[in-house]
């Protein structure tokens, strides 16, 4: 197995959207700013966005509590990834802001001159951000430490969280952001898959990359197919992963990221190479029985909490809300048995702590579209959340764009706030500071679950309308944004 360095980053995935460079490094970041437009009423902007389906919002005065405007808002609708901040503050209560999370490295026997005498255990802790870059840290700590070998065997531990097999049972096999979750995760729980033509074949990897490193991992495979569809099948064979993708959509070379359902394997395949390129060599990983008991040799811990979250909703990274709640679940008292348990866990403490009686969540992304809030209670909890200053902070900026998608001047009003987006759901929610001072908070979800199950479960990553749909939504509630702002000021 040979490690080399990394030749270039590839972007992020959260909710199925890839953060990619700039086309041009000299493209302006900021349009010309737009005429005012005329005063709207509400129902003209919905009825000009012509969206069809179900269209709910609530905005409310953060001072009073007062109920400013409103439409179907007591309508239960899928949140999307605007239940990430449900999650937020879940985990908030449940963890504490610095809160870590913990993967180490155990002994089940004494090392005597540099030998191990038992077994080397992997230990997860629910991290969601672990990457390759902090094993290969773990790997040289163990080296330096003085280990050079272990006369056990090498173990993997993810039973801190339950095993589950991926987010959502409704997405594309390919989808990146609807990996599996379990304690012990690696790379958002993710392979990267890379291909180059070579003649008439091609040429393709499948490796644990980082920014440093790219560790080959056997339990992932790729045959190229020829066919013209599906794009992608996916099957476990023997504990393999095994994948296949047709031949005709290549082109001559690319890569992108495909989710792993077997995580705690992966992360002890790609930790076995880190370590033999340290000197170290070790067996191939197993399953541990049971939570290790021994010594700790060496320790990786997470950010902490707070600035977790604060990333999981700036780029809305399913893996990490999942594994964040399930935490937080454990954290209460039970071991969840699957996320729609630990979902309802958390339906139940959005029902009693900040009064969202239409609340019903199957998990705590926002992935799965069973799971239901009214835009009343989730503007309610805006609003209570910023009361007590817990939310707020770790919301970003909400930029606003201009009909070509680029990005207008600042605003003279603030807006901080999550966005969802599902097929044919897009959802929003946060905070509203108007040019005049007012603070209020706000939800906007717009739904047409009749042409999402059109779509739903056709194998493609971007389904025929889709886009053009989610623009129009996006462009509608910025408009509810600005009227907002204005009449309320």
């Amino acid at each position: 197995m040979k490690l080399r360095r990394r030749d270039f980053l590839t972007g992020l995935t959260g909710t199925g959207v890839t953060l990619a460079l700039p086309a041009c490094a000299n493209a302006p970041e900021r349009s010309l700013i737009p005429p005012p437009k005329p005063a709207q009423s509400a129902d003209a902007i919905v009825s000009r966005a012509g969206l069809g389906g179900d269209i709910a919002y609530a905005l409310v005065d953060i001072a009073n509590g007062d109920l400013l405007e409103a439409r179907g808002a007591n309508t239960g609708l899928p949140p999307a990834s605007v239940a990430k901040a449900i999650t937020a503050l879940y985990a908030l209560e449940k963890l504490g802001p610095d809160y870590r999370f913990s993967t180490r490295l155990m002994a089940t026997g004494p090392v005597q001159d540099g030998v191990l005498r038992g077994d080397l255990v992997l230990a997860g802790g629910g991290d969601p951000t672990l990457d390759t870059d902090a094993l290969a840290g773990l790997a040289a700590r163990l080296v330096q430490g003085g280990l050079r070998r272990v006369e056990g065997r090498f173990l993997v531990w993810g039973g801190a969280l339950p095993a589950i097999d991926q987010i959502a049972n409704d997405q594309a096999v390919q989808a990146g952001y609807n990996p599996s979750v379990g304690g012990l995760n690696l790379n958002f729980n993710r392979v990267h898959f890379e291909w180059s033509r070579q003649s008439d074949d091609y040429r393709v990897t499948m490796d644990a990359r980082s920014d440093r490193f790219r560790p080959e991992v056997r339990l992932a495979r790729m045959q190229v197919a020829n066919r013209a569809s599906p794009l992608y099948t996916f099957q476990m064979a023997r504990g393999v992963e095994q994948w296949s993708v047709a031949r005709g959509a290549l082109g001559n070379s690319g890569s992108r990221w495909l989710p792993v359902r077997q995580p705690d394997l992966y992360a002890g395949e790609a930790f076995q190479g880190l370590a033999a390129a340290q000197g170290l060599s070790l067996p191939a990983p197993q399953r541990a029985p049971a939570a290790p008991q021994g010594q700790t040799l060496a320790e990786h811990r997470s950010d902490s909490l707070a600035d977790l979250l604060r990333a999981t909703l700036r780029y809305s990274t399913n893996l990490s809300a999942e594994a964040i709640g399930l935490t937080a679940t454990v954290a209460s008292g039970s071991m969840p048995r699957d996320l729609a348990q630990s979902g309802a866990a958390m339906t139940a403490w959005g029902r009693a702590r900040y009064g969202m009686s239409a609340l019903s969540m199957v998990d705590h992304s926002g992935l799965g579209a069973a799971s239901r809030v009214s835009m009343s209670d989730l503007a309610n909890m805006f609003r209570r959340a910023g009361r007590e200053g817990v939310l707020k902070p770790l919301l970003r900026e909400h930029p606003f764009r201009d009909s070509n998608g680029r990005l207008l001047p600042a605003q003279p009003f603030e807006v901080r706030a999550k966005t969802g987006t599902l097929y044919f759901v897009s959802a929003l929610g946060g905070y509203i500071r108007s040019p005049g001072g007012r603070e209020m908070a706000f939800a906007i979800c717009s739904s047409d679950l009749r042409q999402r199950a059109r779509v739903v479960g056709a194998g493609e990553d971007t389904p025929a309308g889709t886009v053009e749909w989610a623009r129009t939504a996006r462009n509608m509630q910025q408009d509810l944004l600005y009227r907002w702002a204005r009449a309320y000021s």
